[in-house]
């Protein structure tokens, strides 16, 4: 599989075959109202370019998916591995109310319900469970990664939908590539830490520095919790490489937006 780009305007967003039966989409940083440093389409709430470009951007990229304002329910990302059941009631929290949680990871089996996971170099993943009618929407950085938010989640959605792991069709948005991700060696501890063995071929060593292939090291927490590897899509994009497109917290710092990955059931 790979993903591909759609371009209304300009808007410009992906999506992953995979995720059939299901609106969804990543978003890019382009096709939106607010100025510059968060020029175009940030979906971080609060990042300073004021609530009207914002509710703007939203309007614009829920149009494009199939999706409702309204209707988002937004993760209060804190790199932890916090999984919340989300239901009707969460509608607009984060976007038109404010967030009584913090959670990196969102599930639910709620119609039309759009859960809202960003980044600007983490990894992001979305995930469809076609048999039970269910979705979520994760935030893996590394500390997360290395947590175990992505096995956290795909357990979370067994215990809760009676979800099975070879069912899950999963997408891996754009990320930091192990081009970009240089590291001290506390990353790839916490890594090895995690997964032992398996986290060794996406771990590089050059010098005195590592190189960490993020996506990788997500893809393989999907496969260890029992996600069939052809049900596995990887963006492959690195959000560093792709200014054009993206932002990235390495590259930029703080004077920048947010872009997101957001998926629904069928309303």
């Amino acid at each position: 599989m790979s993903f591909k780009t759609h371009t209304q305007g300009s808007l410009v967003f992906l999506t992953s075959p995979l995720l059939t039966g299901v609106r969804h989409g990543f978003s890019t940083r382009r096709g939106g109202v607010s100025p510059a440093p968060w020029d175009s389409l940030n979906l971080g709430p609060g990042r300073g370019d004021g609530p009207a470009c914002l509710m703007e951007n939203y309007r614009r990229f829920c149009t494009a998916i199939g999706t409702e304002p309204e209707r988002t329910v937004l993760s209060q990302q804190v790199h932890e591995t916090t999984v919340r059941l989300c239901t009707a009631e969460d509608a607009g929290k984060g976007l038109l109310r404010e967030r009584d949680y913090t959670a990196d990871a969102l599930i639910t089996r709620e119609p039309g319900l759009a859960l809202t996971v960003f980044s600007a170099d983490c990894g992001i993943l979305l995930l469809h469970d076609p048999v039970h009618h269910a979705v979520g929407a994760l935030h893996a950085g590394w500390r997360g990664c290395a947590g175990g938010i992505v096995e956290k989640t795909v357990h979370a959605m067994e215990s809760h939908f009676g979800s099975r792991a070879e069912d899950l069709q999963v997408a891996i948005g754009p990320c930091i590539g192990r081009c970009c991700f240089e590291t001290d060696a506390d990353v790839p501890a916490a890594m090895e830490a995690a997964l032992g063995a398996d986290a060794a071929p996406y771990l590089e060593q050059r010098g005195a520095k590592w190189h960490v292939d993020l996506a990788g090291l997500n893809r393989q927490w999907l496969l260890r919790s029992g996600v069939r590897p052809g049900h596995i899509d990887v963006c492959g994009l690195c959000t560093i490489c792709h200014p054009e497109l993206f932002w990235s917290h390495r590259k930029m710092g703080q004077a920048r937006g947010l872009q997101c990955a957001m998926i629904a059931l069928e309303p």
